[in-house]
Order: structure tokens, then C-alpha cells, then sequence
């Protein structure tokens, strides 16, 4: 029988290992810690029953992903849970710019703005499910759909910082320059627009959803039908030099390429070895999770009802303080994403106890504790929320990498996402899953579509390794 070994099992090592498997090859998942999951870990942090996603944690890629839906995992026990509003930007005067599913509703209560952001997201998100076929996989090809795509794709191509001046409202540029700075660039920078434009257009369509009983539910449900197809999963198996790898006819390694560069080394070709190492990473993210009693007590009560919440001031001050964090500065006042997944998946909360999921982007090497920014940040916006916490636990960008080797310097994207890394991946090749080291396969999110728990970078590169061995 054909073998497979698939190193790491995030989620898109476990869907490359779940295609492969499903075409019949006989296949093994190595996993150096001992869990699986990646960044798509679940853990009882602070209170018995109380669940905090370890990293990736809102799905508005995901929900939608056309590997996960075709996987069936819903057979599996994933369910994907929606709160009442995807995402609010709360300001400073008590107001909000606030993001719903429906489009319509989002435009209607930004006022001034509302044709603005019709026009900007009506057609994509209308035809988003032919979209996502050339958006989620590598720009350089033959686009499916390619009129849909060039519409898309001129506005990713501005700054965010640009398009926000289309907006009138501070309400609707804070809003979309928050989203924009999942990036983790500065929003003067082209192309600083085109993960925001994905991620909102994503969460018109389907929703910013939650994964019912934590991020962990992807896993279990990717490993559950691995099995059932007769694949193996080991854990506590690092793989350090290709010595060690068990004879396999292709391998897919969800490592990050400076990570494969050293299990590789000279086996792989010089020019790809030297591409690996200077894949550049990103800025970083400190993490705090809270256990907070009768949850935040946001004066903007749209806040209250919000999945995701960006905590960072008006548009101007966003992106001021990613241009410090670019510039090696780490900002008074950070820009904090705050996760209150409980409010779709109430299962996470223990009573009153509720978990809250916080991170600030911080320098790369920065080496500091942001905990009391953060929590200072959240207060700004929520009078009286320090009274409610009852326990905290933060995670430096030290220890997001020791957690995880492909969040190098406690970059949890993977890799930096400029221009060259964005629409190339790990080097400049219109085959970004080859290596270049025949049967060896690389799918982890520095490849396109980049970050999320998508799977859809594992689906690219298990479609390469089956063309290879045809």
C-alpha cells in the first residue's frame, strides 16, 4: 500500500492527512507534543469546566471552508456555534462600530457609511462560495471565476489606512481598520488591506462561528474520521533529522519552512533551503486569559454581545500603534483582540465564571509583560471589569513559541504576511506546497491562504502529493 507520514497535526496537517488517507494511502500523523491540535488546542486553564482556546479561536474562515464542509465533519461532533454579533469596535464616547453577519445590517446602522460599505462587500459576499475557490489557494494560477476575482482583489491591493478614508464615520473606519490589523502590519503598507477584506467578506457570508466545546472540537473531529479512514496518530514524536522519518512515499511536513530548512538541511535543494531560512516572521502576540465573573461590563452594549471584540481606540490610534509595533516599539496602549466565544458556546463557562481570551500584538522579540496593558486596555472600555476577574493566566511570546515551534518569536500567523509572503508563501515559485525535494510536501500556514483553521493549506498540498505519485 502507498504510506504517507504527515509531520505536526494542526489542522492542516490533519486535513492533509485526512485527504490523503481518504484516497486510500496508508497514513501516519507524527506530532512532537503531547496533544494534537496546534494552535487549535482547548484547555481548562483556570476553573474546572471553564474551556480557553490556546491560540486560533474565532472561525470566520473556516465556517465556510470548502475542504471542512466536504470532510463531513459535522458527523464527527463539529458544530459551529454564531454569537449575536461577529465582532464591535468599541470608541471612546461609548459608541461602536459594530459588524454583523448580514451585510444589510451592518450598512444600515453605520449611517453615513452604509452605501460605502454596501459597495465595498455586497457583490463579494454574494458570491463568496465561488470566491473562495481561487481566494483560499495560491494567487499566482488560472483563477476559476477570474472577473469575480479582479473585482475582489483591486481594493485588497490599497493600504487599510486608504480605504478607511472612504469611510465618514469614525465608527465604520475603526471597525474595518481593526479587522484589517489581524495582519499584524502596518495599515499604510499595499496590500494591508487583503487579509481584512477576506476575513470580513468570510463573516458575511458565514458568520464569525465558534467551535461548539472549544477550538479543540476541529481537532477531534479530524482526528476522529483519520481513524475511521485507518489512519495512525502518534504524539510525543519530534522529528529532528529525516533520518527518523519512517519509510514513507511522500511526507507532509506543517512545519514552519525555517523549521523544515533544519530537519532538511542539505537534502533539500540549496536554492529552496535558502529560501526557507530567510522566510521572514512576524510580529507577536501576548496572550491573557481571564476568568471573569458575570462577564465584561462593556459601556458599548453592543460589546456585550460581541464574539470578537478589538479593543484599541479610534482609527487613527490603530494605526499608530501598529506602525510602533512595526518599528520595534511597544505601544502604552496595544491593540488587544478580546474573544468572548462563551456568549455563542455557553458550554465554556463554568456558572458565572466565564472565559474571556485576550492578546495584544507586541514586537517581535520583545521580551516584557504586557499583562497589566491589556487588562488596562479592556478597562478603558469596560468600567469595573478588573473587579470581576477571579483568576488570570498569561502566555509570553516566549512561550507561544516553546508551545509551538511554528510560532516562531510568539508569531502565531506563521510568518510574516507582506507583500512577497502573501501572494508567493514561502519562496517564489508558482508551486508553493513543493519543496522541491521530490515526495516531500509542505502545508503549513505559511503556504496559501495563510493563517486560520481553514485546512485548506493541508487540502493544496495533499492534492500535490497525489499528483506526484500519480
Amino acid at each position: 500500500m502507498t504510506t504517507a507520514t504527515i509531520v505536526g497535526s494542526g489542522p492542516n496537517g490533519l486535513v492533509a492527512a485526512a485527504v490523503l488517507a481518504r484516497a486510500g494511502l496508508e497514513v501516519t500523523v507524527l506530532e512532537a507534543a503531547e496533544t494534537t491540535g496546534g494552535g487549535t488546542r482547548t484547555v481548562e486553564a483556570l476553573v474546572p469546566g471553564l474551556l480557553h482556546d490556546h491560540c486560533s479561536a474565532v472561525h470566520p474562515m473556516a465556517v465556510g471552508s470548502p475542504v471542512l464542509s466536504e470532510l463531513g465533519l459535522d458527523e464527527y461532533g463539529l458544530r459551529w456555534l454564531l454569537p449575536e454579533v461577529d465582532c464591535a469596535h468599541p470608541l471612546d464616547d461609548g459608541t461602536a462600530g459594530v459588524l454583523h453577519q448580514s451585510v444589510e445590517r451592518t450598512a444600515v446602522e453605520l449611517g453615513r457609511d452604509e452605501g460605502r460599505w454596501r459597495a465595498l462587500f455586497e457583490r463579494p459576499v454574494a458570491g463568496y462560495d465561488a470566491l473562495s475557490d481561487d481566494i483560499l489557494g495560491p494567487l499566482l494560477r488560472v483563477p476559476h471565476h477570474p472577473v469575480r476575482l479582479a473585482r475582489f482583489g483591486v481594493p485588497t491591493l490599497a493600504p487599510a489606512a486608504l480605504l478607511a478614508r472612504a469611510f465618514r464615520t469614525e465608527q465604520a473606519r475603526a471597525l474595518w481598520l481593526g479587522v484589517a490589523a489581524h495582519a499584524f502590519r502596518p495599515l499604510d503598507l499595499p496590500l494591508s488591506s487583503a487579509i481584512g477584506l477576506g476575513i470580513v467578506t468570510a463573516g458575511h457570508r458565514h458568520g464569525w462561528a465558534v467551535a461548539q466545546g472549544g477550538s479543540r472540537s476541529i481537532t477531534d473531529a479530524l482526528t476522529a474520521l483519520l481513524l475511521d479512514l485507518g489512519g495512525k496518530v502518534e504524539t510525543g514524536v519530534r522529528i529532528r533529522t529525516a533520518s527518523q522519518l519512517p519509510p514513507s512515499d511522500v511526507v507532509v511536513w506543517d512545519l514552519a519552512p525555517t523549521a523544515l530548512a533544519d530537519v532538511l538541511g542539505d537534502r533539500l535543494p540549496a536554492r529552496v533551503a535558502r529560501a526557507y531560512r530567510r522566510f521572514r516572521p512576524g510580529h507577536a502576540a501576548f496572550k491573557v486569559d481571564y476568568a471573569v465573573e458575570g462577564g465584561v461590563p462593556w459601556t458599548a452594549l453592543d460589546a456585550r454581545k460581541a464574539g470578537t471584540v478589538h479593543v484599541a481606540g479610534s482609527a487613527e490610534e490603530v494605526a499608530a500603534v501598529e506602525r510602533d509595533v512595526h518599528a520595534g516599539r511597544m505601544p502604552q496602549r496595544p491593540f488587544v483582540l478580546v474573544g468572548q466565544q462563551y456568549l455563542a458556546d455557553p458550554s465554556r463557562s463554568a456558572g458565572d465564571i466565564h472565559p474571556l481570551y485576550a492578546y495584544a500584538h507586541v514586537p517581535r522579540g520583545w521580551t516584557g509583560d504586557a499583562t497589566e496593558a491589556i487588562t488596562a486596555q479592556i478597562e478603558r472600555f469596560a468600567p469595573g471589569f478588573r473587579d470581576r476577574v477571579v483568576a488570570s493566566t498569561s502566555t509570553s511570546p516566549a512561550q507561544f513559541a516553546a508551545d509551538n515551534p511554528n510560532f516562531h518569536d510568539g508569531n502565531i500567523l506563521t510568518g510574516a504576511k507582506d507583500v512577497r509572503q502573501l501572494v508567493f508563501g514561502p519562496r517564489t515559485t508558482l508551486q508553493p506546497y513543493d519543496t522541491g525535494l521530490p515526495g516531500h510536501f509542505l502545508c503549513s500556514a505559511a503556504t496559501p491562504p495563510g493563517p486560520g483553521a481553514h485546512g485548506m493549506c493541508g487540502a493544496h498540498a495533499a492534492q500535490r502529493a497525489l499528483r506526484y505519485l500519480r
